[in-house]
């Protein structure tokens, strides 16, 4: 992995200011998501779960065939959702596989925010502590690196506020443009 941006949040904070929760830290590199060591990874899926090319096709290339024979045993889901399978031969412990469209490609934000949520919300009944994305439906979907940038990080802000288990989600970007589009995001954090 190539550069790498953090920035470290408060946790909830109740009516003073004063902070409530623990810190947790966003981040984002440009790398292959299938050497993550975070507890889970996140698979850009489509409704049926079926793993074809891009970020599913890597995950099942790199993690073994009974991911996705797990995950289509699982399915199909709501466009929307998530689900969780085992992660086979990757270091992550689990995949899981966010629905950002459904088997016509087709994506868009309201997707995009729900599969992102979904997503976290297993992990946190996983009581995981780390989790990495890719850019959700901005590949094969066609959606903006930009608009997809600020719709995660800003589902991902909102939900570490209530966490009790997540500490670090990061965003593992495939390419520069990627990459460029969640740091620049990332740095609106910190203004």
């Amino acid at each position: 992995m190539e550069e790498k941006l953090e920035i470290t949040i408060d946790g909830k904070s109740d009516t003073h200011g004063r902070v409530l929760g623990r810190l947790a830290t966003i981040y984002c590199c440009q790398g292959d998501i299938t050497d993550s060591d975070a507890d889970s990874i996140v698979n850009a899926a489509n409704n049926h779960l079926w793993m074809g090319s891009g970020v599913a096709g890597a995950i099942k290339r790199k993690g073994g065939q009974a991911i996705e024979d797990e995950a289509v045993r699982k399915g199909p889901i709501p466009v929307g959702e998530a689900i969780v399978t085992n992660a086979g031969n990757l270091k992550a412990k689990y995949v899981i596989h966010a629905a950002a469209m459904g088997q016509n490609l087709v994506t868009g934000e309201e997707h995009i925010k729900n599969a992102t949520h979904n997503s976290l919300k297993r992990a946190e009944e996983l009581k995981l502590q780390s989790i990495d994305f890719p850019a959700l439906g901005t590949g094969v979907g066609g959606f903006s690196l930009d608009k997809c940038a600020e719709l995660m990080i800003n589902e991902v802000r909102q939900f570490l506020k209530q966490s009790a288990s997540l500490k670090k989600v990061g965003f593992i970007l495939f390419d520069k443009p990627g990459y460029q589009a969640f740091s620049s995001e990332l740095k609106k954090l910190n203004d």
